[in-house]
């Protein structure tokens, strides 16, 4: 049998569940899932559906990401609501793939775990695994293990086994649709640096790949949430003479408008403006708090300092861990600048992992 699998949460008790009821039956999880976005997403749902399989004892492949083909298949349905037409096509898009997995492994059955779903429409799935089995000639199994407590049994299982809990459904426009009304939707956000920032999808990768890690070398641990205040810079222009200069923007500098002045002094590599509390640091002075060796500030931007470090570098600047003032980095500092910088500052929650 191979089971369609669409994240570790559902995945999980509906496996345990199939291995229960088909003790004899070799399960195949196949993880596909192009609708899922962005790409690190993806990636980060499957590396959690993988670990489950794994604890199951459940043979495990991931499925290509053919995000475009998927695109086309909904075309038209961007706008659709849940559990609308455009779920219906993206069920029967993953359905297919996965009856063409099967038929070409020479498996007779398969099914889903998306089955498990509260917010998934059991009636839409059933309908469509009815179509895949006329067109594949191949079994379609559809459990309901929602019932008699299933999907409370689903939750314990989950957090019980740690399991990674996203916070939408997958695609873009059911993401857009649930999370428009937030100061800023990260998962949309991917910064020129690459840098990994504060409750980014790529900042959950890297906390649940060193998860596996320390589950390998059997060293205890948990993953807790914390409120801190989240930061995402959106636009940063500096000037001098009127001319457009190369400046590197640290993480937590804020300005409420764009704004025209000059340096009223200068010490040991630090220039202070005479508007809005902004300082700026010559890219020698940036290299020498942290040990750095960038040629020049565009060199920053290919091999960023971490956040952490940005932070630090803060700290020793203005001497408090509290400040907000912009703080620019330049290769020399001139006389008068004109700087905007546009940022969104706002209360998120995180996940940190500790070791016990």
């Amino acid at each position: 049998m191979v089971a369609h699998l669409c994240c570790s949460v559902d995945a999980g008790y509906f496996l345990k569940r199939l291995k229960e009821e088909f003790k004899d039956e070799e399960i195949i999880g196949f993880f596909y899932d192009p609708n899922i976005h962005p790409f690190s997403e993806f990636k980060l749902r499957s590396l959690d559906t993988k670990r489950i399989c794994e604890k199951l004892g459940i043979k495990y492949v991931e499925g290509e990401y053919d995000y475009e083909s998927w695109l086309k298949a909904v075309k038209g349905k961007e706008n659709e609501p849940e559990k609308g037409s455009r779920c219906s096509i993206c069920f029967d898009h993953s359905l297919e793939a996965t009856a063409r997995f099967a038929k070409s492994r020479g498996e007779d059955t398969i099914t889903t775990s998306l089955l498990m779903s509260p917010m998934k429409s059991q009636e839409q799935l059933n309908s469509i695994g009815k179509v895949i089995k006329r067109k594949y000639n191949i079994n379609f199994y559809a459990p309901d293990f929602r019932k008699k407590g299933g999907t409370q049994k689903q939750q314990k299982f989950a957090k019980e086994m740690k399991m990674y809990r996203q916070d939408y459904c997958g695609c873009i426009y059911g993401m857009w649709r649930q999370k428009r009304h937030q100061e800023v939707i990260d998962e949309l956000f991917s910064p020129i640096t690459k840098q990994i920032l504060p409750s980014s999808i790529e900042e959950k990768l890297l906390i649940y790949t060193k998860r596996l890690d320390y589950e390998e070398k059997g060293i205890e641990y948990k993953i807790l949430k914390e409120n801190f205040l989240n930061y995402r810079l959106l636009q940063g222009v500096v000037k001098a003479n009127k001319e457009v200069v190369d400046s590197y923007i640290l993480f937590y500098s804020y300005l409420e408008r764009g704004v025209r002045g000059r340096v009223e002094y200068i010490k040991d590599g630090v220039g202070y403006f005479n508007r809005m509390q902004i300082i700026f640091v010559t890219l020698k002075k940036f290299n020498a708090v942290l040990n750095k060796t960038y040629k020049n500030v565009k060199d920053i931007f290919s091999s960023p300092p971490n956040v952490d470090e940005e932070i630090s570098f803060r700290e020793k600047i203005t001497h408090t861990k509290y400040s907000l003032s912009p703080i620019i980095v330049v290769d020399e500092i001139d006389n008068k600048y004109e700087v905007d910088i546009k940022v969104k500052v706002y209360p998120d929650v995180r996940e940190i992992l500790i070791k016990l």
